[in-house]
């Protein structure tokens, strides 16, 4: 059997893992990215159930448990700075969670495996032509390459999704999110910090601690914008100012930040709803197949997504149709259930009225012992994901395998 070609775009989270592990089971990997580096920005994401194992797998949970943020929990404050609740967030995390960066994991990822993959970065994805044996991919920069396969992990604004699938699948849920790094020093307390956030009907403004200082975080309930481009920074800090305006605690001051900022992410929370994430030779990862969540679920998904892909094709080279269809017909029940916690993290962080904002200080008041007694019975959302070791078939040392003896 030839050595199977796979191009892979995009080099965030679900691309670098699936290369790293498409390229241990002798697939030659090429991962094309947008962007001329890989990303710094981006909100704190999660790597927790199946991806612990993953990560471990990988080699590379030291690093992200170097990297993580050492948030302990989520202080809700008045205008004045006054404390009004908190949710403690070691109290509903699972033992081995890790909560980092999504540039940091990005990096780590990509470290993980780029001996092992060629990665060409500041170029796309300009046209797809596939047929029975494979795929003729041209570039917006480089010369035009034919693929045994294309993987599109590029995300919720994703090309290969729109040059596969078309237009009209990404569907706005009333919300924009925006993450900055602040940069300054780690406050008291070895790094074990609480986020802090303010709430006024509708929008919610924190800082976050991160690994070297501290993050400011945005979130705001709004319409679709009509001809939203997620690369207009310009218009992304406007539309924060407009959003902010009047919003008293820390915001006047981290707007202020926003407007010098050359390191803004911005973005509409939007779901992604496809009936197939696959057709012929062409097949989509983690958030351009089904954008999932604001609580960073987003990351675990798209490494478990990546590792069960992986296995499957390691399984079936000469049949990627039917790889497709495993991968999807597992990992889609996983990334269903987290589409559908989208409206209870945004009920809890941005109330939409004040007397929302009431109702969840004093819900999370009892908060922790809910949730206790609901880990007993196994009910907490998430609390059901499948161990890494049943995501897909496995090699003798944990990795994805072509043998499904």
């Amino acid at each position: 059997m030839s050595e199977r070609t796979v191009l892979i775009s995009g080099a965030g989270v679900g691309g670098p893992t699936l290369a790293y592990w498409l390229a241990r089971n002798g697939f030659r990997v090429t991962v094309v990215e947008r962007a001329r580096e890989p990303r710094s920005s981006g909100n704190p994401v999660d790597v927790k159930g199946p991806a612990v194992g993953i990560a471990q797998r990988m080699g590379i949970l030291p690093r992200l448990r170097q990297a993580a943020t050492g948030n302990a929990g989520l202080t809700f404050v008045d205008a004045n700075g006054r404390r009004t609740g908190r949710l403690d967030m070691r109290a509903v995390q699972r033992p081995g969670e890790i909560e980092l960066p999504r540039a940091d994991l990005s990096a780590i990822l990509f470290q993980a495996g780029r001996e092992h993959a060629e990665y060409v970065f500041d170029d796309s994805i300009a046209s797809l032509a596939q047929d029975e044996h494979g795929v003729e991919v041209t570039f917006e920069r480089g010369t035009a390459r034919r693929f045994d396969l294309v993987i599109g992990a590029d995300g919720l604004h994703s090309v290969t999704r729109r040059l596969t699938f078309g237009t009209g699948l990404v569907h706005h849920m009333g919300l924009y999110v925006a993450t900055m790094p602040l940069g300054g020093e780690p406050g008291p307390g070895q790094g074990i910090r609480d986020i802090v956030m303010h709430n006024v009907p509708g929008k919610a403004v924190a800082v976050c601690p991160v690994p070297g200082g501290e993050g400011a975080f945005f979130l705001y309930r709004a319409p679709a914008e009509p001809g939203f481009d997620p690369r207009d920074t310009g218009r992304h800090k406007r539309m924060l100012a407009r959003a902010f305006a009047g919003v008293s605690w820390r915001a006047p001051e981290l707007l202020e930040r926003v407007r010098a900022a050359d390191d803004l992410y911005f973005d509409a929370v939007s779901r992604v709803a496809l009936p197939r994430w696959w057709q012929g030779r062409v097949a989509l990862l983690g958030d351009a197949a089904s954008c999932a969540s604001l609580f960073g679920d987003g990351s675990t998904l798209a490494m478990a997504g990546a590792y069960t892909l992986a296995g499957e094709l390691a399984a079936g080279p000469d049949d990627p149709p039917s790889a497709f269809r495993r991968y999807e017909s597992r990992h889609r029940r996983l990334a269903d259930s987290r589409q559908r916690g989208v409206g209870l993290a945004a009920g809890l962080l941005v109330p939409a009225t004040r007397r929302g904002i009431l109702m969840r200080n004093l819900a999370i008041r009892v908060w922790p012992a809910v949730s206790a007694a609901a880990r007993l019975r196994g009910a907490l959302p998430g609390s059901r994901v499948p161990a890494a070791t049943s995501a897909s078939t496995r090699g003798q040392d944990g990795g994805p395998t072509n043998d499904r003896s």
